[in-house]
């Protein structure tokens, strides 16, 4: 759905998703939430995008659902489906980024702060600048962890650092977050977004299926025990297998000694 409330952008075989409600600091109103799941299920289906890069306008990232309203018009109405689903907007939202077969770099340019803090942890990784800052907020209003954020959090930064998080709802700056691994890089503010694209661009150079294919493994293995990682890793060489030219490619790059050329095929 064309909004301007979202902008996309291509750089070769990169997606760039800006949030761009930046008076609100990028907060989630219903038209942002809906045009965010639209681009999402837009890039999954696009085998020319091999990565893809969550960012925001202004002096936000995004700072977490819209409490105050000042969307444009009245918000969207339920639908008979949003009464049939259990896990609500923030759980669709954490579903649909967590589960894109492609890799997601989040890159925060400012404040993340309750669900939009949680939308950053469901990408695989957070490109920073000094101007990053994360707030988990729920219990600031009355509420513990939703969208995805009581699982994501442990799993990136330990439980005790977690719980010290959520239970006190404390900032964190651009620094610590780094420290912590909230930030798995962190860059200048002005080149934040450059930055970004060129770690995705390392990325989409190595032969897409196998990168797919590399990313489902790794959300899997961090569930489960040793010998189930170990089948499923082996079960999973499989699916490389079948991009039958881009096994020649690699092989025969690697002996010409030059850049592979991958199609996914």
């Amino acid at each position: 759905m064309p909004t301007d409330v979202l902008l996309t952008e291509r750089h070769e075989h990169v997606a760039v998703l800006t949030l761009n409600r930046p008076h609100k600091l990028n907060a989630l109103d219903a038209e942002l939430r809906d045009a965010m799941l639209d681009a999402v299920t837009s890039v999954q289906s696009d085998d020319n995008v091999r990565a893809v890069i969550f960012t925001g306008t202004g002096r936000g990232f995004c700072s977490g659902a819209d409490l105050t309203g000042g969307g444009r018009g009245e918000p969207r109405p339920p639908t008979q489906n949003d009464h049939l689903d259990d896990l609500g907007w923030v759980g669709r939202q954490a579903l649909a980024v967590y589960g894109l077969d492609k890799p997601v770099i989040a890159a925060v340019n400012g404040v993340a702060a309750g669900a939009g803090m949680s939308l950053s942890l469901a990408c695989d990784l957070r490109v920073g600048s000094e101007k990053s800052r994360f707030k988990t907020v729920f219990i600031e209003r009355n509420l513990s962890p939703d969208s995805g954020m009581s699982f994501f959090l442990p799993r990136i930064v330990g439980y005790s650092r977690a719980a010290d998080l959520i239970y006190t709802s404390r900032t964190v700056e651009a620094e610590e977050a780094h420290r912590i691994g909230l930030l798995d890089r962190l860059v200048d503010h002005d080149e934040l977004l450059e930055r970004a694209i060129e770690l995705a661009s390392q990325m989409t150079d190595w032969p897409p299926l196998a990168l797919r294919v590399s990313k489902r493994v790794l959300q899997h293995n961090v569930e489960c025990d040793l010998g189930a990682a170990l089948r499923y890793e082996l079960t999973s060489l499989s699916y490389g297998n079948r991009a039958v030219n881009d096994r020649r490619e690699s092989l025969a790059a690697f002996r010409e000694k030059r850049k592979p050329r991958f199609t996914g095929t």
